[in-house]
């Protein structure tokens, strides 16, 4: 039994794990997953600012190949159009700080998750 973390390249060959461009698609999950269901405990915002900053990391280490993608569709089309809007939206809600309060900093942590997966879901398509 292998228990090593899946690591991949973008476009979706598996990495070794020394390799500059890998990356650890278990722990992206394992953060999202965690984001998406904080809401089922304790509101506690100190566990939310951990959890923003570890997709604030994913989101920076995802953003570079959804970028060359980007760039290389055609930049008068409709995927083009899409796919630039979402990416500068994702990119300027990262870097904003989270709400001090509970609820608000829940609601931006989900939301931000949900730009991870995104990305993601992206990344391991090759971006689609």
């Amino acid at each position: 039994m292998r228990n090593e973390r899946t690591q991949l390249k973008a476009g979706g060959a598996v990495a070794g794990a020394g390799e500059p461009e890998a990356i650890d698609v278990l722990s992206i999950e394992e953060t999202i997953t965690s984001a998406l269901g904080a809401s089922r405990g304790q509101l506690q915002v100190s566990m939310l600012i951990d959890l923003g900053a570890q997709l604030r990391g994913h989101i920076a280490l995802l953003r570079e190949p959804a970028r060359k993608a980007v760039d290389r569709m055609w930049h008068g089309g409709v995927e083009w159009h899409r796919h630039i809007t979402r990416l500068d939206s994702v990119e300027r809600q990262a870097a904003q700080e989270l709400s001090s309060l509970p609820f608000g900093a829940l609601i931006e942590v989900q939301l931000m998750a949900r730009d991870c997966q995104w990305l993601l879901d992206g990344y391991r398509e090759g971006w689609r």
